[in-house]
Order: C-alpha cells, then sequence, then structure tokens
C-alpha cells in the first residue's frame, strides 16, 4: 500500500512540476521514487519517510544550482538588467526634491532619480545607473 502513496506522491510532484515549470517539486518525486523501492521492500514506513527527506533534500540542495545555471545558460539579459552598472550622461538636473532630472541611455531619455535625496546631479554630469524603479533610473555620481 505504501508503493502505491510514494507513487502517487512522485506523479503528483511532477504534474506540479510541469504546471510551475520553476523548479519546484521535482527534487521531491525523485526521493518519492526511491520511497517506493524502500516500501516494495517492505522497509519501515519510518525509514522510508526518513529516505524520501534525505534523497529529495539532497537533490534539492546538489543539483538545484547546476538545474538552474544550465537552464538559465542561453538567457538574454533584459534591457532592464543590461542598463544597471551603465554611465550616463544626465540631460536635465536630477533633483528629488523637485521631481526632475532625466538622462540618456543607449539613445534614450529616461526619467533619473538620485539614490540620494540630498544628492543634485546637474546636466551635463556623468552618472552611473545603481537600479531601476518603475520607469525611472536611480544614479549615483560617476567616479572614475
Amino acid at each position: 500500500m505504501m508503493s502505491i502513496f510514494w507513487l502517487v506522491l512522485m506523479v503528483l510532484c511532477i504534474v506540479a512540476e510541469i504546471a510551475t515549470v520553476g523548479l519546484v517539486s521535482i527534487w521531491f518525486a525523485g526521493g518519492s521514487f526511491i520511497a517506493c523501492f524502500l516500501a516494495m521492500a517492505n522497509i519501515h514506513i519510518v525509514i522510508q519517510v526518513i529516505v524520501f527527506l534525505a534523497v529529495s533534500l539532497l537533490l534539492l540542495f546538489v543539483t538545484q544550482p547546476l538545474a538552474k545555471e544550465w537552464l538559465n545558460k542561453d538567457r538574454a539579459r533584459t534591457n532592464y538588467e543590461g542598463i544597471i552598472g551603465k554611465v550616463v550622461r544626465v540631460t536635465e538636473r536630477v533633483d528629488n526634491i523637485n521631481e526632475t532630472g532625466t538622462a540618456l541611455v543607449n539613445g534614450q531619455e529616461w526619467t533619473a532619480r538620485s539614490k540620494n535625496d540630498k544628492i543634485i546631479l546637474e546636466q551635463g554630469e556623468v552618472a552611473q545607473v545603481v537600479n531601476i524603479s518603475g520607469v525611472k533610473l536611480i544614479l549615483t555620481k560617476y567616479q572614475d
């Protein structure tokens, strides 16, 4: 009877993995698979549960980083990710208090704000993008 339980759990984990495509439950399907063999060998239920947890966690911690790296190897950086760290030229005075400021990035003008409300970046200054909040660049003064 426990072998059926482990098989059903394995199928449910695989179905959940297919539904989420986020490497969420596949590790527990592997643990269920091994626990199913233990159940067929009439190994005590406590041992089955311990092995299920041990195998699942081992798979999770050992293979998850490798799997994520392999799945993301061809992932192209988006515009958002490519802009962070870039050095840009301020095209309109960046003043958080007065809610003004723009900067030019890759030929496109973006709304810009300073990371620090007390720092004002003047038109023509060079700044570095440290973050993006919504559609606004968050800038700091560029240091060579």
